[in-house]
């Protein structure tokens, strides 16, 4: 808990640690903010959730966070989640729609697997999911370590920052790493977001994918139709950054989020 006043929820994503959010949070110091930065069960050298449903662990950790939210006694936080982190504050003001304030998504969809198949559903991506967590979970040590760069290409422009998230990744609980992304490649939450009633900003990225043929605007309209039953969002681009544009494009991120908590709140959302 850094700070006081104002209480922003900050929720890294998948196999981060909390730090994602450092310099965000201390950007946000001049607006009396308090910032509680977590760092999500399994990941980046933290204890797995052996409790927890392993056929549900997104949804119980957003019952975790919302948890936290009431023994705090934070009265409506903003959330503000990174990726899986932006999954789980969705999830958060879905299930309990008056206990946020607003929420702020980086680079974070209702449903992944149909930012690369427009057509892919929940049901049929679950042999797909399946293969990829079986996969995961049979890597030896070496041969995880050996594809990290590749899995890590493009999630920041930053070699030091992309050091720190292989770190990161060794750290993780492997069973808790391939049940998240099972699930975040087969939850689809995509009608279920228009029971958010909080103001939601959304920041995306697009850069690291320019050579495979994608643009700002191609991209934007893939974050426009995920988020078309949810009225009111606001979508925003980065012009450059990439997945982790809290510190590939901090200031532009620094001042969508200033500028969005700052705002008056919609009536009605």
């Amino acid at each position: 808990v850094v700070g006081t006043g104002r209480p922003v929820l900050m929720i890294p994503g998948f196999n981060s640690a909390g730090e994602t959010w450092t310099d965000t949070c201390a950007a946000l110091q001049a607006d009396h903010v308090q910032c509680h930065i977590v760092t999500l069960p399994g990941f980046a050298g933290q204890p797995a959730a052996t409790d927890a449903s392993r056929g549900a662990w997104t949804s119980d950790i957003s019952d975790r966070l919302l948890a936290y939210v009431k023994a705090r006694k934070l009265e409506r936080p903003v959330a503000m989640g990174h990726s899986l982190g932006g999954f789980l504050a969705m999830d958060m003001a879905i299930k309990q729609p008056d206990a946020l304030e607003r929420v702020v998504i980086v680079d974070s969809l209702p449903f992944f697997s149909a930012a690369f198949n427009p057509a892919a559903t929940a049901q049929s991506m679950q042999p797909i999911a399946e293969g990829m967590r079986s996969q995961m979970l049979a890597q030896d040590a070496a041969a995880f370590r050996a594809s990290l760069p590749l899995n890590l290409r493009g999630m920041t422009r930053d070699p030091a920052r992309a050091e720190a998230l292989a770190g990161w990744s060794l750290a993780s609980d492997r069973g808790t790493s391939a049940q998240a992304m099972y699930e975040l490649m087969t939850r689809d939450l995509r009608a279920d977001v228009e029971r958010i009633k909080v103001p939601v900003l959304v920041l995306g990225a697009w850069a690291a994918y320019a050579s495979a043929g994608a643009t700002k605007e191609s991209t934007a309209s893939v974050f426009a139709m995920g988020y078309q039953k949810l009225p009111g969002v606001r979508i925003e681009m980065s012009e450059g950054g990439y997945h982790f544009l809290m510190w590939d494009d901090p200031q532009w991120l620094q001042a969508q989020v200033r500028g969005f908590i700052a705002s008056p709140s919609v009536a009605g959302r």
